[in-house]
C-alpha cells in the first residue's frame, strides 16, 4: 500500500547516565520566507498567507496557508506519538500558535536507561489534488487512518525499490574506491531526478525546473533542460516524459499569443516559463562580482522551441506513442516549425535563408560587440536545429494516419503552399563556416579577437563565470572567441555524424566526418564551461574519439553539485540537467545507443573505467536488460504482448522478439 500524501519520521532518545524532563517541540510552519539567494533578498520573499491554524485534539495539529499570487491552499495536518521503553505515552502538551504556525510543545520524564521515541506523521494537501473535496479536510482525514510508522516506511523502502529497478545502472570498475565514489554520486542525483518528477507528478500540472524543487534559484522556472533530462525518463519511465510533454501543450495557446504578438507564426515558447507559459525572463541581472545590474537578452534564446520539438521526437522514437502524437505531440511539432520557418527571412544576395537576431546556448555571446542592438545572425545551432524541425514536421505526414494529420492541419490551419515553404527553407538555410571544416558559432565569430585564457587564469584562478569577470572590468566576452558552453558541439550531443551528413547534404554544404574531431577540439579550447551542462556535453562528443578524456570531463561533470565546482550556485539548488545528463552518458554515450528510424542502434565503446555495464531499459513497450562487456553485449527482453523490435548493431539489422536475446561481439 502506497502513502503518496503521508510523510513519517521517527526520533529516538536514551537516558543512559542522568534522569529528568526532556521537552520536544512538533510543528507546523507556514511562514515561510524565501531567502536562500542572496541577489533575490530585495524581491518579495513572502509568499504564502495564513489562513488557519488549530488543534485537533492532543496528538494532531492543523495548518492552512494559500500562497498569494495564484491564490493555491495548501493543508497540512501532524500527529505526534510518543512511547517510553516502547509503551504509548500521554505527555505533557502545550500549544504554541501564532498566524501561520502552530506547534505542540511535549514534555516528558525519563529515568536512567530508559527510551523515548517520537513517532511524527504529516498529511499534505492542496487545493489542486484529484478526488477530494476540500484539501483541510483530506489532511486531516488523511491521518484517521492511523497508519503506523513502520507501515509507512515499508510502503516508501518497497516503493523506491521498484524505481531502482527501472534507473539503476551497474558497473563494475577496475579502480573500485573510485568506481564506489561514482556509484554514489550517480545514486545521490537520481534520487534527486526522481524525487523532483514522478509516478507523485504524472497526474500533474507541472514542469521540470532546472533547479529541481530544491533550491530557489531561476524561482522555479523551466528552461531547457529537459532535452538532457528526458533522455533518462524515456528509457526507463516514459510516462513521466508523456506528463512533462503535457506541461507544455496545456501552454501551447500561450506560446502562438507569443508568436502573434512578435509578427512571427506558430508557436514561441518562453525561454524561462513559468505558471501559465508567459515569458518570465528577467530583464535584468545582477552580476555579483561588480554589484552592476545588466541588460538581460537571454529571452532571445528562440532555441528552447527546437529543443521542445526534439523531446517529443525523441520520445516518440523510444515509445511508437501514436495516441500522443495525433492528440497532442504534433500538433506542437507542426506549430513550433511555422514558427521557426516565419523566424527565417530571404537574403538574396547570399541565395538562402537566415535567422536574424537570437542567442544560441552559449549566453556569453548576447550580440555583436560594434552594435547596440541585442542578438547574433545565423547561430549555427539554431540555423540547424530549425532545419532539423522542419524536416520531421513534414516527415509527421507520414507517421500519422491521413485522417489524424488533415484533422490537425485544419485545426491549426495548416497548408500545403506553408509546408512547401519549409522545404525550400530546408535546402536553402545559410550556416556559416570558418574554413577547414569548422562550423562558425554565428556570422562574424571569426572577427572577433582570441582570448588570453592562460593570462586569465593566472590572474583569477577560476573564470569559468567568465562573463561576470569580464563586465567587472568593462569588458564584454562579445569581443572573443570565448564561450560558456559550445553552441557547435550541442550539434554532436543531439545528432549521429550520418544524420548530420544528411542535413548538410541536404543544404549543398560539404560536411565530412573527418571534420568533428577538428570541431570539438576547436571549440573545446575556447570554453569557459560557465554552465555545468557544459562538460556533460564535452565528455558526450569525446566519446567515440578519446575516451581518457571523455571520462575525465564526465568524472568533472559528476562532481558538479556534490562538490559544488562553481563555487556557490549548488546551494541555490541542484542542476537537475547536468545531473541527468551525467548518469545519461553511462546510458547512452558510452553505449551508442541510439532510437532512431524504428529502430535501437546500440554501438558501445565503453572507457576502460567502467569495467562491465549493467542496466534495464524499455523501448517500444519491451523491458530489455542490456550488459556489456569490453568484449560483449548481449540484450534480453522480457516476455510482454508487444511485438518483435529491430536492433541495428554496426549496420547489420536483428529483430528480436518479446522473450528472446541476442548477444554480439565488440572488436576492440
Amino acid at each position: 500500500m502506497a502513502y503518496p500524501h503521508l510523510a513519517a519520521q521517527e526520533t529516538s532518545l536514551t537516558a543512559e547516565n542522568w534522569s529528568g524532563r526532556v521537552e520536544f517541540l512538533s510543528a507546523l510552519d507556514g511562514t515561510v520566507i524565501n531567502y536562500g539567494v542572496k541577489r533575490y533578498r530585495d524581491l518579495n520573499m513572502v509568499h504564502l498567507e495564513p489562513l488557519e491554524e488549530k488543534e485537533l485534539d492532543e496528538e494532531r495539529i492543523h495548518l492552512k496557508v494559500r500562497t498569494s499570487q495564484s491564490r493555491l491552499e495548501i493543508a497540512e495536518a501532524a500527529r505526534t506519538m510518543v512511547f517510553l521503553d516502547g509503551v504509548p505515552e500521554r505527555p505533557e502538551r502545550t500549544i504554541i500558535q501564532r498566524p501561520g504556525f502552530i506547534g505542540h510543545l511535549l514534555g516528558v520524564t525519563l529515568k536512567k536507561g530508559g527510551k523515548a521515541r517520537l513517532e511524527k506523521t504529516v498529511s499534505l494537501f492542496t487545493s489542486r489534488d484529484r478526488s477530494i473535496s476540500e484539501c483541510g479536510l483530506e489532511a486531516t482525514s488523511a491521518l484517521s487512518g492511523d497508519p503506523s510508522f513502520e507501515h509507512i516506511l515499508e510502503s516508501h523502502i518497497s516503493s523506491w525499490d521498484r524505481l531502482w529497478r527501472r534507473f539503476e545502472m551497474d558497473f563494475y570498475p577496475g579502480d573500485k574506491n573510485r568506481g564506489d565514489r561514482t556509484t554514489r554520486i550517480l545514486h545521490l542525483y537520481t534520487l534527486h531526478l526522481l524525487q523532483t518528477t514522478s509516478m507523485h507528478t504524472m497526474d500533474l500540472d507541472v514542469g521540470i525546473p532546472s533547479r529541481g524543487w530544491h533550491g530557489e534559484a531561476y524561482r522555479g522556472h523551466i528552461f531547457w533542460d529537459e532535452i538532457y533530462i528526458f533522455p533518462l525518463l524515456n528509457l526507463r519511465m516514459p510516462e513521466i516524459t508523456r506528463s512533462l510533454l503535457m506541461y507544455r501543450y496545456r501552454r501551447l495557446d500561450a506560446a502562438r499569443n507569443a508568436a502573434e504578438k512578435s509578427g512571427h507564426r506558430g508557436a514561441m515558447y518562453p525561454w524561462q516559463s513559468g505558471s501559465n507559459g508567459r515569458e518570465e525572463t528577467q530583464e535584468l541581472h545582477l552580476n555579483p562580482k561588480s554589484g552592476r545590474w545588466n541588460p538581460d537578452n537571454s529571452h532571445l534564446q528562440r532555441h528552447v522551441n527546437a529543443a521542445i520539438a526534439y523531446n517529443i521526437w525523441q520520445y516518440y522514437q523510444v515509445t511508437g506513442d501514436l495516441e500522443f502524437m495525433s492528440f497532442h505531440g504534433a500538433e506542437m511539432f507542426l506549430e513550433i516549425a511555422r514558427f521557426l520557418a516565419s523566424l527565417a527571412t530571404w537574403n538574396e544576395k547570399k541565395g538562402r535563408y537566415e535567422i536574424l537576431g537570437v542567442m544560441g546556448p552559449d549566453e556569453y555571446h548576447d550580440g555583436n560587440p560594434d552594435s547596440d542592438k541585442p542578438g547574433l545572425n545565423n547561430n549555427a545551432y539554431t540555423n540547424i536545429m530549425a532545419v532539423w524541425v522542419m524536416d520531421r514536421a513534414i516527415e509527421l505526414k507520414e507517421i500519422l494516419s491521413e485522417t489524424e494529420y488533415e484533422q490537425i492541419c485544419e485545426k491549426i490551419g495548416l497548408d500545403e503552399e506553408e509546408t512547401s515553404q519549409w522545404k525550400d527553407i530546408t535546402s536553402k538555410m545559410f550556416i556559416p563556416f570558418l574554413g577547414n571544416g569548422i562550423i562558425s558559432q554565428f556570422e562574424g565569430y571569426e572577427d572577433l579577437e582570441e582570448f588570453d585564457w592562460e593570462g586569465y587564469r593566472k590572474k583569477y584562478g577560476d573564470i569559468q563565470r567568465l562573463d561576470r569577470v569580464l563586465e567587472a572590468e568593462g569588458d564584454t566576452p562579445n569581443r572573443y572567441k570565448a564561450s560558456k558552453q559550445a553552441d557547435v558541439l550541442m550539434l554532436f550531443y543531439l545528432f549521429s555524424s550520418e544524420q548530420l551528413r544528411e542535413i548538410f547534404e541536404q543544404l549543398g554544404y560539404d560536411f565530412r566526418y573527418e571534420t568533428i574531431p577538428d570541431n570539438i577540439e576547436y571549440y573545446l579550447r575556447r570554453t569557459s564551461h560557465g554552465s555545468t551542462l557544459s562538460r556533460v556535453v564535452h565528455s558526450w562528443v569525446l566519446a567515440r574519439a578519446n575516451r581518457q578524456r571523455s571520462w575525465q570531463l564526465f568524472t568533472e561533470a559528476l562532481e558538479s553539485d556534490v562538490a559544488d565546482i562553481q563555487g556557490g550556485t549548488t546551494p541555490e539548488g541542484i542542476h537537475l540537467g547536468a545531473m541527468a545528463g551525467t548518469a545519461d552518458i553511462l546510458q547512452r554515450a558510452y553505449t551508442g545507443l541510439v532510437t532512431r528510424g524504428e529502430m535501437l542502434h546500440i554501438n558501445p565503446l565503453i572507457p576502460e573505467e567502467l569495467g562491465r555495464l549493467h542496466m534495464h531499459i524499455r523501448y517500444r513497450g519491451h523491458a530489455l536488460g542490456v550488459e556489456i562487456t569490453p568484449t560483449t553485449l548481449t540484450i534480453k527482453a522480457r516476455i510482454t504482448t508487444a511485438g518483435p523490435i529491430r536492433i541495428c548493431f554496426k549496420d547489420q539489422i536483428h529483430e528480436i522478439p518479446a522473450g528472446g536475446g541476442r548477444s554480439f561481439t565488440l572488436i576492440l
